[in-house]
């Protein structure tokens, strides 16, 4: 596995970065959001508040909202955003973020089966544990920790539903690690409250392998959980980061 990267860091000067395992897709941060585009037409499959479900994808943007965003209508909001910034509606994901967008996070990894491209935009501040009982929210709250997953290769359609079990479990799994715990209960928390994802694969026939599986027992799985766990980990370190640094310049 390359090394994770936080390739928007204002001290970088970044705003483009290429893709060095799935050829021709690239991740723009631009006004508001960050773009996720694809070379050629993806199999999709997300939790995206726009666009969601098993889908034909071109292209994923992670918007930055606020934390004190107005969620009664946040379809209407995207399309409108998306209009704005002139994509098309059709083939497109859209995720909504209030992680500042400098604390973008990614981590990429060639198996030799495949080419996978690992995103996540991270903070804690919602966390939650599922399995117990806890308040729920009555109207669509702004992702906390958003996945982008982009797997230049061939899988099937149950091997897509493992490859988002697998990132899930990983992303559980860096909470833990770092001690993250849900605030109403005390225990570790496995997510945030308004989590979400999406994955896009290729169907490239550049790798000769399909795909059937994506859990921890493969190639491909081990190494999502992989790209993730770094990826969720390094983006929650940036944010603390930045939030050290501001109390310590108060």
């Amino acid at each position: 596995m390359g090394e994770v990267q936080l390739p928007f860091n204002p001290g970088s000067g970044a705003a483009v970065y290429h893709s060095s395992v799935w050829p021709g897709l690239v991740l723009e941060w631009k006004q508001e959001h960050l773009l996720l585009e694809f070379p050629v037409e993806a199999e999709g499959l997300s939790s995206a508040v726009y666009g969601g479900g098993m889908v034909r994808l071109k292209r994923a943007v992670n918007q930055f909202v606020s934390r004190d965003y107005e969620c009664s209508n946040p379809v209407r909001d995207m399309e409108n955003k998306l209009r704005e910034w002139g994509y098309p509606l059709e083939g497109c994901a859209g995720l909504m973020t209030a992680v500042p967008l400098e604390h973008a996070a990614v981590a990429e990894e060639d198996i030799g089966s495949a080419g996978i491209f690992c995103c996540v935009t991270a903070a804690s501040g919602n966390a939650a544990r599922a399995g117990v009982r806890r308040n729920v929210l009555a109207a669509y709250r702004s992702g906390t920790i958003n996945i982008m997953l982009g797997i230049d290769g061939r899988l099937t359609p149950s091997a897509m539903v493992n490859a988002v079990m697998t990132a899930t479990e990983a992303k559980a799994a860096a909470l833990a690690d770092l001690g993250v715990t849900d605030p109403e209960n005390g225990l570790i928390a496995t997510g945030t409250t308004t989590d979400a994802v999406v994955l896009a694969v290729s169907g490239s026939v550049r790798y000769a392998a399909e795909h059937v599986y994506a859990g921890t027992a493969t190639d491909l799985g081990g190494a999502i959980g992989r790209l993730v766990y770094a990826a969720v980990t390094a983006s929650l370190g940036s944010v603390k980061a930045a939030q050290l640094a501001r109390k310590d310049s108060q």
